[in-house]
């Protein structure tokens, strides 16, 4: 029971998640509102059609995660072979919406079965079912349990409950906004007559979100969203009753026992024990030759381990603080090696992973740990997970999850002096943290092609040259006043009088600058401090030390490009 309560908590919390908005159009259209009565109807929609297709899902995102890889491999089938099938099975039935003609095309070959319950029209178990095949959600502690027992075959019933329980939990939602669809159909006239609207609708997003998955639109979304359940998601996976009924640790040996011994983002050094090998790796890359790798022949190197997965949106925004420091630190004598560990099964095509490094600028030595043996040697957890090795070949330092960049750097930097005192580093790496933060005002962009949240009241465009200063200015916002040019991707001001008003909340703020001048920032308690700015775009200091939310006014003075602010 504790592992089944902990199964559904860790799906509620995923179904609230910004990775379930994807999805959640199409089980609002044809999930939800084309089960209603509608008065144009050819034939009456199946009233359970919202329960049917949750329960496709369901079914479908279990045998997947569980089984899924296992089949493929025994048939020889891609491990990406799966979510191209769902992928396809959407557009199908999205045209079968749209085309009567083609539905009763896609119905032919069951027209023996009762119901012909195919999901393009009254069941929808298809639509469920091509859903739970692409549907990705985010990564927690509870998935990383119910992904590390599939890939390794320890599957039995704990991990069964386990599964069947997460995706009732985190298919809920999905069914509670279905419902909250297909009451809105019921209620509003001008829906209940306008059946066949909705489902050429239903059908229309169906393939666009096809089409978006193809080339990976829903996640480069989910990157700009913040994750407001950042912080329950930490609480629950930071839970040892939680940690000890999902048996994450993995198993313990002689190898890894004394991981323990680190805690998480620990601010200075620490030792945890010899680091555990590489092992079980299929395929590397980014190597000479693309030969593998062995912690036993960089003795003498200071390592870092990360673990990371293609699709993972998290990992996605911790990488480009990887490649930095790959590049800034590799002549000082750091290697990084990012340990490529899968959590679903199209994951698993080293053609799928050598295209999503290339993406994310991954030029450092990939390993590809299709059966999660080293994910299991380490013990670890998380998606990504950073594991610090000194030249001697311990663990001096662990972070998982996001954040805790600077943290990082800084003991790189100081393990890189300790092996040579002579070495020459370069300057600390400016990569902006956009780690989710409920609390914390996301990055604000200031060019037009990707500015949000400016609360004036004038156009923001390349037109507009005059603005002032709203009366009122909302939190997590920016204004402006005086002459300014706005570009697609900063703005310069026209006159020495041009100023940026930001509200935020954060405990530091930088500025992204380039050009030559100065900025003048005035701080909400009097204080003012004047920056010179010089040279190609980096971030400036503007804020260093703050508790709370603020209102700062920035004078932009000189050819001077201002393009962004962010937050730690």
């Amino acid at each position: 029971m504790s592992v089944i309560l902990i199964g559904f908590l860790g799906g509620l919390v995923t179904g609230i998640s910004p990775c379930i908005l994807p999805v959640l159009p199409v089980v609002f259209l044809s999930g939800g509102m084309q089960s209603s009565r509608g008065e144009d109807a050819v034939r009456a929609p199946s009233r359970w059609r919202p329960f049917v297709v949750i329960l496709g899902l369901v079914v479908s995102f279990s045998l997947v995660t569980l089984v899924g890889s296992f089949l493929l491999s025994l048939l020889g089938f891609p491990q990406d072979v799966l979510r191209w099938a769902g992928i396809v099975v959407l557009v199908l039935i999205g045209i079968g919406l749209m085309v009567p003609a083609f539905q009763h095309l896609l119905e032919k070959p069951f027209s023996r079965i009762p119901q012909k319950a195919v999901g393009t029209d009254r069941n929808g178990f298809g639509l469920g079912l091509a859903l739970g095949a692409v549907y990705v959600p985010c990564a927690g502690p509870v998935l990383a349990a119910i992904t590390v027992a599939g890939a390794t075959g320890r599957v039995g019933v704990d991990t069964v409950a386990l599964t069947l329980s997460f995706g009732i939990g985190a298919a809920i939602p999905l069914l509670i906004f279905a419902l909250a669809g297909r009451g809105v159909a019921e209620r509003i006239t001008s829906f209940r007559s306008r059946q066949r609207g909705i489902r050429i609708a239903g059908g229309a997003l169906m393939i666009a979100l096809a089409v978006g998955l193809v080339f990976d639109i829903p996640a480069q979304l989910q990157r700009l969203v913040p994750d407001y359940t950042a912080t329950l998601q930490q609480n629950f996976a930071d839970s040892d009753e939680v940690n000890d009924a999902l048996n994450l640790g993995g198993l313990v040996t002689d190898e890894n026992k004394h991981l323990d011994e680190c805690s998480n983002g620990a601010s200075e050094l620490e030792s945890c024990g010899t680091a555990p090998g590489l092992t079980g790796i299929t395929d590397w890359f980014n190597t000479e030759n693309n030969q593998g790798l062995s912690l036993d022949d960089l003795r003498g190197e200071v390592v870092l381990v990360d673990f990371w997965a293609y699709s993972c949106i998290n990992c996605q925004r911790s990488i480009p603080h990887v490649t930095a420091w790959a590049d800034a630190y590799e002549e000082a004598g750091l290697t990084v090696i990012g340990v490529h560990s899968p959590e679903y099964a199209f994951e698993k095509d080293v053609g799928n992973v050598k295209a999503g490094a290339e993406k994310l600028g991954i030029d450092y030595p990939v390993a590809v740990d299709n059966s999660l043996s080293t994910w299991t040697n380490y013990r670890n957890r998380y998606w990504p997970a950073h594991y610090l090795i000194d030249a001697q070949g311990t663990v001096r330092h662990i972070k998982f999850g996001e954040g805790g960049y600077e943290t990082t750097e800084k003991l790189i930097r100081e393990l890189l002096t300790r092996n040579d005192a002579d070495v020459d580093l370069p300057p600390t790496t400016d990569v902006a943290d956009t780690t989710p933060n409920g609390d914390q005002t996301p990055e604000t962009f200031l060019g037009t092609t990707k500015q949000m949240n400016f609360a004036g009241d004038e156009p923001y465009s390349a037109k507009t040259t005059d603005f002032a200063f709203p009366p009122q200015q909302p939190a997590d916002s920016f204004a402006l006043d005086g002459e300014w040019d706005l570009g697609t991707q900063s703005i310069t001001p026209r006159s020495g009088n041009a100023s940026i008003r930001l509200s935020y909340t954060a405990s530091t703020v930088k500025m992204v600058l380039s050009g030559s001048g100065s900025v003048t920032v005035n701080q909400g308690d009097g204080s003012t401090q004047t920056i010179t700015v010089s040279d190609v775009p980096r971030a400036y200091d503007i804020v260093t030390e703050h508790a709370g939310t603020g209102e700062l006014s920035v004078t932009v003075s000189g050819d001077v490009q201002a393009y962004s602010f962010t937050f730690g």
